[in-house]
């Protein structure tokens, strides 16, 4: 009748979802499709479950040999009084900011555990004068050297490696799923050849 309104109509649902069209049931679903899509899930599982354990034996592989390390440091390294043979060189700013930080290599001084005198370089500020002295770490032979790990950077470390393991894992993951839908979109190519080398006479009209 004149002047009735309409039916109100329900709207139209949300798109199926991108990811999701692989495992829509649609006469264009491939096989090659839905290995795909079960692959990528597998796939998913697998880095999920694989990632946290690899991170752990990484982990904890690393801790025990930055440990171990440290543990060698202790015994071969200690720290001395070193006295400088000459004046360090001047920063041409002084009082900056970066001369806080510069550091000069200087020849220095040092007598080891043995009583021996021995002369090595180190960094030290600039401005140091001949005789003045610096703390630092030397070897047995009285070379200087780095002080020994300590708990927070074998810890950093430790960190660092289980971080890089769990990375590796998901890029490997990734990696044997890009491979996956290349090996499977050749295998949809060569079948549409071979199937449109089937069809294509029929299209085709004789001359």
């Amino acid at each position: 009748m004149a002047g009735e309104k309409p039916p109100a109509r329900t709207p139209p649902g949300p798109p199926p979802r991108p990811l999701l069209w692989r495992w829509r049931h649609n006469p264009l679903r491939r096989r090659t499709d839905t290995i795909e899509a079960w692959a990528g899930l597998g796939l998913l599982i697998a880095v999920l479950a694989v990632a946290p354990l690899a991170a752990l034996l990484v982990g904890d592989s690393a801790r025990r040999h930055y440990e171990d390390t440290a543990r060698h440091q202790h015994l071969t390294r200690y720290e001395v009084t070193a006295t400088l043979t000459r004046d360090a060189p001047r920063h041409p700013e002084p009082g900056s900011d970066e001369e806080k930080k510069t550091r000069y290599p200087v020849e220095v001084r040092v007598i080891t555990r043995e009583g021996r005198t021995r002369t090595t370089r180190t960094d030290v500020p600039p401005g140091l004068p001949a005789g003045g002295t610096v703390r630092l770490w030397i070897t047995a032979d009285g070379e200087a050297t780095d002080r020994p790990l300590t708990a927070r950077q074998i810890h950093s470390r430790t960190m660092g490696w289980a971080l890089l393991a769990a990375i590796g894992v998901a890029l490997s993951g990734a990696a044997v799923h890009a491979l996956t839908g290349l090996a499977l979109r050749r295998r949809n190519l060569s079948a549409w050849g071979t199937a449109w080398a089937e069809t294509a006479p029929r299209w085709s009209t004789p001359t």
